[in-house]
Formats: structure tokens, sequence, C-alpha cells
């Protein structure tokens, strides 16, 4: 391939075919992070409860961390959110509605010693958990 005096067409043709072997670059073009992602690009999601979970930390950490599987109102998907805060689990029941967001991991995946769990719940029936775990507000009663 040329590279001379008239070659910026031939050069911009051949970046454009280049730029789909950059792995980033292709899935993005196709959105398989959004189409992948059981959130589908939003920022938070609300589910339901379905069952309370331990997850056991991965090593040299010795723990069971506290987590609920939680299926999405918006396309039923099913996944698994770790409750955050000292004793935070209590607050949350079978059945209730909560509000999910992602845990911060690095490419939107896992954070810490917490295998497999990607999101973190924030809200209760509406209520902060943070709140609830602090002290300053006490969970609904339905």
């Amino acid at each position: 391939m040329g590279k001379g005096k008239f070659a910026a067409r031939a050069c911009k043709r051949d970046a454009k075919k280049r730029r789909w072997r950059d792995v980033n670059y292709s899935r993005r073009q196709l959105g398989l992070d959004i189409k992948s992602d059981p959130l589908e690009g939003a920022p938070q999601a609300r589910g339901i409860v379905l069952e309370k979970v331990g997850v056991e930390a991965k090593q040299p950490n010795s723990a069971i961390r506290k987590c609920v599987r939680v299926q999405l109102i918006k396309n039923g998907r099913q996944v698994t959110a770790f409750a955050v805060g000292d004793g935070a689990i209590n607050f949350i029941d079978e059945h209730d509605e909560v509000t999910i967001e992602g845990i911060g991991g690095r490419l939107g995946r896992s954070k810490g010693d917490i295998p497999g769990v990607r999101f973190q719940v924030t809200a209760v029936n509406n209520v902060s958990l943070q709140e609830m775990v602090l002290g300053r507000k006490e969970k609904p009663r339905r």
C-alpha cells in the first residue's frame, strides 16, 4: 500500500477496515456489552428478591458475604446483588422490591473478594438501605 502524496483516501479506507480487529471497537460498534448487560445499559434497575444467599469470599479472605438473588422487573433476568453494610441483609426480605446498581468493579465485572456478584442493593421498597443500616429510617410495612 502506497504512502505517497495522494494516498490519503486509501490510508483512511484501510484504517477503517483494520479497526474491526480491535476487540474494544468491534464490541462497542456491535453493542455486545449492552446486549449482554442485565441492566441493558441503565445505571440502576428494580427487581423482586427471590432468595437470600451467602457467597463465600475468595482467598485469602474467609467470610460469607450476604447477597440476594433478584429477578429484574424490566426483562425477567436473575442477578445476584450484594447487601452493603453491617446487618443490611436483615432489612431485606423475600418478595421485597429492591433497587440495584453496578458494584463498581472494572469493566462492569465483580469487585473485591465477592466472586460473580456484579451488583449491589441501594434501596428496599424505595427506602435507602444505607439509611436503614444507620438507623435513620425504618423499613415501610407493606
